[in-house]
């Protein structure tokens, strides 16, 4: 499904999704910055936040969520509190139980600080076994692959 490696983006406009997610005290490590695990839960928090405000993702009742199978992440400049980071947000591929999605984070001076990805498996709560995309999501998804 997916690649080790990122294709760099490199500036926000690329991104069709943008979210504004605001460092915490308790992001910064004793080295001054976020440190580098706190990345990849904001990853995780804005494709969440996309699956459950456009997709109609329902975390607590819903038969089907996404499990991440594979993640990476590239860091290029720090990020420290306090500081409002712009998330952008893309889908790399598109398959029928899993998606890739390719995510970068900027300062307030639109430098791009890390880029990564991670990739969701579709799965049915109750068995554990990978099922298809929920049409729904699937159709909000195919908005944020980039223009063939």
């Amino acid at each position: 499904m997916s690649n080790a490696t990122i294709n760099p983006i490199g500036t926000l406009p690329h991104y069709p999704v943008h979210q504004t997610v605001q460092t915490r005290w308790h992001d910064n490590d004793i080295y001054g910055h976020v440190n580098n695990v706190v990345y990849y839960s904001y990853f995780d928090s804005v494709v969440n936040r996309f699956l459950i405000e456009e997709g109609g993702l329902d975390i607590h009742k819903g038969d089907v969520v996404g499990f991440v199978v594979e993640s990476n992440c590239k860091y290029l400049k720090p990020l420290a509190y306090p500081e409002a980071v712009t998330a952008g947000l893309r889908v790399g591929k598109l398959g029928n139980s899993s998606v890739r999605y390719e995510l970068g984070l900027f300062n307030a001076q639109g430098d791009l600080c890390a880029e990564g990805y991670f990739v969701h498996v579709f799965v049915n709560k109750a068995s554990n076994s990978p099922t298809p995309i929920p049409e729904s999501i699937r159709n909000k998804l195919q908005q944020l692959l980039p223009a063939q």
